[in-house]
């Protein structure tokens, strides 16, 4: 890395950054120096604690962006505000993800269109829209995969073929953008339940299947996107896997 990089603000961007994980990630990469967007959707009131507490920290290091990122107005308009701010983006964080079942013979368009807005149009979209800002200074990109991307779940078809998707984006990407742009994914296994998730003993089964039987942290999932995306500069292409050894087990 040149003095020149060293010196610089350092600009990222995490998508659905209010809560849970997104925000372990903002928190993480502003810890190492980041200037973050944080973007949210409809999270607007945890998203301004999550802005004012990393503010504090350090001041006006934090912006907040809205955004549907099924919408291409939206997502033009969130690059657009970025370029108003910096003309360089280090890091793009496509984190923002829906889940939710899906039965086949059920489906409804509204249904694959969340799913598929927020897991796979949305990050090719939004990368798109910044490849001016990421290009400039070697920029790097993490998209959060799933273990389902390659394991599918029951119950959970387009859902597992939205992380697919993104998966594979990852790595054509990656092939296409470099070496200007790094393209990489991390790929957790049990971190946080789904806040709809209430059943222990389907926990307990998921958790035996680790090497590890005990469910990660969020920042476990933190540390490998700041890994990613500042501390591995010959590292693209690949998904690393925070999953406590489950994807060791069928």
């Amino acid at each position: 890395m040149s003095k020149s990089t060293k010196s610089r603000t350092r600009f990222a961007l995490v998508t659905g950054a209010a809560r849970r994980i997104g925000a372990c990630i903002s928190e993480t990469l502003h810890s190492r120096g980041c200037d973050v967007f944080l973007h949210y959707n409809a999270s607007a009131e945890p998203v301004s604690r999550l802005a004012d507490k990393l503010n504090g920290i350090r001041p006006r290091s934090v912006h907040i962006v809205k955004a549907d990122l099924g919408s291409a107005k939206e997502l033009e308009s969130l690059a657009e505000k970025i370029r108003s701010i910096t003309g360089s983006l280090d890091i793009l964080v496509n984190n923002a993800s829906s889940f939710f079942p899906t039965t086949v013979g059920s489906t409804t368009q509204a249904q694959w269109d969340q799913l598929m807005d927020s897991n796979l149009r949305g990050p090719y979209f939004l990368t798109q829209a910044l490849l001016p800002e990421l290009s400039v200074g070697g920029g790097s990109i993490v998209n959060l995969l799933d273990i389902h991307a390659v394991r599918p779940m029951q119950q959970h078809a387009v859902y597992c073929m939205a992380k697919a998707g993104l998966q594979m984006m990852t790595l054509a990407l990656a092939k296409e953008l470099g070496p200007a742009i790094r393209v990489n994914g991390v790929a957790p296994g049990a971190i946080l339940w789904p806040e709809q998730e209430s059943d222990s003993q389907h926990q307990q089964n998921v958790l035996s299947k680790t090497v590890m039987k005990r469910a990660g942290h969020p920042e476990d999932i933190a540390s490998a996107v700041a890994y990613l995306g500042l501390d591995a500069p010959y590292v693209t292409g690949q998904v690393l896997a925070i999953d406590g050894g489950r994807s060791l087990n069928v």
